[in-house]
């Protein structure tokens, strides 16, 4: 059986993972708009992970006895981004502040003495590890190719599957 703190805590980041899904699908929307089909099947697959996550963590908590609910998400604030740098600066930003919920959601765990979420957790903490490494990756490839080559990496980061 799960405790009423962490039932509620991974309820939040359920939502926040639905939202994230939301997030880059705005992004997605927002590359296809400018011409940038490559990026946009990448943050396509982005929001199908983040669903991803918010499906995982629901089961995790129905098998330990909890409830997973369905919170509204909202509209990203942000729409439209004046370059694909800013875009995968936000990406970046924003899978930082992730990977600070996993953190907390697994200090909390580990508070609650529940070994089972914890460990968990350390799914998301690896995976996050990746997630924020390959964002700003993309950010700093952007930054030293520049401009001319940003069609190339547009292409390559397409065939993402």
């Amino acid at each position: 059986m799960i405790s009423q703190k962490l039932e509620q805590a991974l309820n939040e980041q359920i939502a926040y993972e639905m939202q994230s899904a939301n997030l880059y699908l705005s992004m997605a929307f927002y590359f296809e708009k400018e011409g940038f089909s490559g990026f946009s099947n990448w943050m396509k697959k982005q929001s199908e992970e983040e669903m991803d996550h918010a499906f995982q963590m629901a089961t995790y908590l129905i098998k330990r006895g909890g409830t997973a609910l369905v919170s509204p998400v909202t509209a990203p604030v942000k729409q439209s981004w004046e370059s694909p740098l800013a875009a995968f600066e936000d990406t970046y930003k924003h899978e930082c502040s992730v990977s600070a919920r996993i953190d907390a959601l697994h200090d909390l765990a580990l508070s609650e003495n529940d070994k089972a979420t914890q460990d968990f957790c350390w799914q998301f903490v690896r995976e996050q590890v990746e997630e924020e490494a390959t964002a700003s990756g993309i950010v700093d490839r952007i930054r030293k190719m520049g401009d001319n080559a940003i069609f190339n990496l547009d292409q390559q980061y397409g065939s993402r599957k």
